[in-house]
């Protein structure tokens, strides 16, 4: 499938690979993230690899991202939302999300979840809900694998 782009202004919006700066994503996540804090190069990379991702660019540099790990047929999982601090409160976010709802691989979901510390609002507003039944959904944590993982997610 070709990449997904939206334009707005000076934004653009793209699920183009080839376009993903991983420096810039490897930075806020490993520095700036409370949830991937620490996160190896490596890691990020093979996420990326295997994950639907969109980049939001300001004049060609990487100023947000996100990625859907998904079977493109039923589920999916939001993750590693950002927008750069310097780029915040200009509606990013909620384009942001616009365009991955709208992305045409994601339209036969029967489920999308995600894990947030302080966007809630944001993600209510596009249809979010808390679980319907917490005691049905379960994980197990691999805290081994890099750094100290939060332990609110």
């Amino acid at each position: 499938m070709q990449p997904v782009t939206s334009q707005r202004g000076p934004f653009r919006i793209s699920s183009d690979p080839a376009l993903l700066q991983l420096g810039v994503i490897h930075q806020y996540l490993s520095e700036d993230s409370y949830w991937a804090k620490g996160v190896p190069l490596s890691i990020v990379e093979t996420s990326i690899a295997n994950s639907l991702c969109f980049g939001v660019y300001h004049e060609g540099s990487q100023v947000g991202f996100a990625r859907v790990i998904t079977d493109r047929a039923t589920f999916g999982y939001l993750a590693d939302v950002f927008i750069l601090p310097a780029f915040r409160k200009q509606g990013l976010s909620k384009w942001l999300m616009e365009v991955i709802l709208a992305h045409p691989e994601l339209q036969t979901l029967r489920r999308m979840s995600l894990m947030t510390q302080d966007a809630q609002g944001l993600y209510a507003q596009f249809g979010f809900i808390v679980f319907d039944y917490p005691e049905r959904f379960m994980v197990r944590r691999f805290e081994q694998n890099y750094g100290a993982v939060p332990t609110s997610l």
